[in-house]
């Protein structure tokens, strides 16, 4: 059966009604509103254990939810459909995860390759050729025939970054991807996330790196608890957070 579609909202890429998630008698996620617009970069934060990660993983249906819906241009993602109709889905929503899940048996350029071939179909003289132009974006054009294993933990997950791109998705999930890294790893991952962000990307970040939070994000999402209890510009959440969580948060942050 096919999911049933509606018409999205004028610029809006992912709406979340009513979301509601739990495991057993445990509430992950209590009836959670909220959209991202295209174009737009949406910071999620929080303390560990609220519910981020698993918030941004029901946004291409890694994690099921209970209730409510979620809506990415138009389509249900929860609608009951076919496994066909959900990799397709997914196929349009580049998820990066903490750990960089490359396959360690495979090249850096099989790795970025072999989605477009296996899934779109794309010719491999084609897909290996749109696969170096988007090492090179990251950085890693000279890494192509590496292994996972001779690369650091940054070039591994500037590689998952490659791997989720070369799909060509309008939409790109981050699920902390930095919180697995040495110190010094973080900035050229981030740097590379700065890059898509500038060209008009639409992101939905899971991050504890506020720095990039304030420079990058357009709004923020505060989660508490499973429910999001702030929505604002960086500006307004790190200069005058409303909720008394998230000042409590952002002090034991700055101390």
């Amino acid at each position: 059966m096919t999911a049933p579609q509606s018409k999205p909202q004028d610029g809006q890429a992912i709406r979340l009604e009513a979301v509601s998630k739990s495991y057993g008698d445990y509430q992950v996620l209590k009836n959670i509103d909220a959209e991202v617009k295209r174009g737009e970069v949406v910071v999620i934060c929080g303390p560990s254990g609220s519910g981020k990660s698993t918030l941004i993983r029901t946004v291409n249906r890694l994690e099921e939810i209970n209730s409510g819906a979620i809506e990415f241009e138009g389509q249900n993602i929860h609608a009951k459909m076919r496994a066909s109709e959900l990799n397709r889905l997914r196929s349009r929503i580049g998820f990066v995860f903490q750990s960089f899940n490359l396959f360690p048996h495979l090249s850096v350029l099989e790795n970025v390759s072999m989605s477009p071939i296996k899934i779109k179909g794309v010719p491999a003289s084609v897909a290996r050729e749109k696969a170096l132009k988007l090492l090179d974006r990251v950085g890693l054009a000279d890494k192509a025939n590496a292994f996972p294993a001779q690369l650091s933990g940054g070039q591994q997950q500037r590689v998952a970054i490659a791997r989720a791109l070369a799909m060509e998705p309008p939409v790109m999930l981050f699920d902390e991807p930095t919180s697995a890294l040495d110190p010094e790893m973080v900035g050229e991952v981030l740097a590379v996330m700065k890059s898509l962000a500038a060209e008009g990307m639409t992101m939905l970040c899971v991050t504890h790196e506020m720095n990039f939070a304030r420079d990058v994000a357009d709004r923020i999402w505060f989660i508490d608890a499973g429910e999001i209890l702030e929505t604002a510009t960086p500006e307004d959440f790190f200069k005058n957070p409303r909720h008394p969580r998230a000042q409590r948060f952002l002090s034991d942050l700055r101390h």
